[in-house]
């Protein structure tokens, strides 16, 4: 080890780095290729293709033809998820009717929200946000 400069540390630490993330960008790239439901399964194979084959450049070429419909769609995949959890809370915890009446009682309902809140589904302002519905 003594005979391995500083300088040299860094830079491998730099490689690595570079490496990790390069790897990172090419697993993006994939994953986007499949979720993109606007292209067909010819195109998708001809992506796979070219970014397996000459990855960096095809890499390169995706972000550049496709970068700004890779940010749609991260942002559409995000409030999709965003909304399909409202409505997974919303049904568990019985408040799509606002909480009064319905076959079960808002002990139970209550019951449910700490429950969702002990396992980590609600934050502490969803659940007081859902607690006070339930108790006006």
């Amino acid at each position: 080890m003594d005979d391995y400069p500083l300088l040299n540390v860094f830079l491998t630490m730099m490689y690595l780095f570079l490496w990790v993330m390069w790897f990172f960008l090419l697993f993006k790239v994939i994953t986007d290729i499949f979720r993109d439901h606007s292209m067909g399964g010819w195109a998708k194979a001809g992506w796979l293709v070219f970014v397996i084959v000459l990855p960096y450049i095809g890499v390169l070429v995706y972000l550049i033809a496709r970068g700004r419909g890779m940010s749609r769609r991260d942002v559409k995949q995000a409030e999709d998820q965003e909304a399909a959890f409202r409505q997974y809370v919303r049904q568990a915890a019985g408040s799509e009717g606002g909480g009064t009446g319905g076959s079960s009682s808002h002990v139970e309902d209550l019951a449910k929200l700490a429950e969702l809140k002990d396992k980590g589904h609600l934050d502490q302002a969803e659940y007081e946000k859902a607690k006070s519905k339930l108790l006006v």
